[in-house]
C-alpha cells in the first residue's frame, strides 16, 4: 500500500468516525514531525544559520535590495521575528541596512559581500537538504507532496 493510500485511509477513517481521534493521525501532528525531520537534516548541513536567517539570506540573493517590511512578508515572517533575524545577520556582517532614498523611514535591507559569498556556498546544501528531506519519497510522490504542500500554504 502506498502512502498515498495510508493518507486516503486516514482521511476516509476520520470522516467515517468523527468521535474517534487519534492524534498521530491529525495534520498538524504529522506536519510537525515532518518539520522536526527537516529541521534535523538542516541543522546537520548548515550549523551555523537558523531556517529563518537562511531564509533571509537566500530571498535577498533572489530578489536584491529590498525593505526589510517586504522581506518580511516575502519570507512569510511577522515585523517583529524579520527584525530580529536582520539584526542578528547584520550582527555578523551578512546583511547590510540603509535608509530608503525617498522615505527615510523605510529600512533597506541587502547582502553584504560576505553575505552574498555566504548564501552562494550553501545554495548548493540547501537543495541537497530538500533531497534528503524528501527522499522517502519517490520522485512522482515528491512533487504530488509539494504541490500539495503550495495549496495548503
Amino acid at each position: 500500500m502506498s502512502g498515498e493510500d495510508n493518507l486516503l485511509k486516514l482521511v476516509e477513517a476520520d470522516l467515517a468516525d468523527e468521535h474517534d481521534y487519534h492524534l498521530q493521525e491529525q495534520v498538524g501532528f504529522i506536519l510537525r514531525k515532518a518539520h522536526q525531520r527537516h529541521v534535523s537534516i538542516f541543522a546537520a548541513r548548515i550549523a551555523d544559520l537558523t531556517p529563518p536567517q537562511f531564509a533571509a539570506l537566500a530571498k535577498l540573493h533572489d530578489v536584491g535590495q529590498t525593505s526589510q517590511n517586504q522581506l518580511g512578508s516575502l519570507i512569510a515572517m511577522d515585523a517583529a521575528t524579520v527584525k530580529g533575524v536582520i539584526d542578528r545577520l547584520k550582527a555578523r556582517g551578512l546583511v547590510v541596512l540603509s535608509k530608503h532614498d525617498v522615505d527615510k523611514r523605510r529600512l533597506m535591507v541587502d547582502l553584504s559581500p560576505e553575505g552574498r559569498e555566504a548564501i552562494e556556498r550553501l545554495i548548493p546544501l540547501a537543495r541537497e537538504i530538500t533531497r534528503e528531506t524528501l527522499a522517502p519519497l519517490s520522485a512522482r510522490e515528491a512533487v504530488t507532496f509539494m504541490r500539495l504542500l503550495a495549496k495548503l500554504a
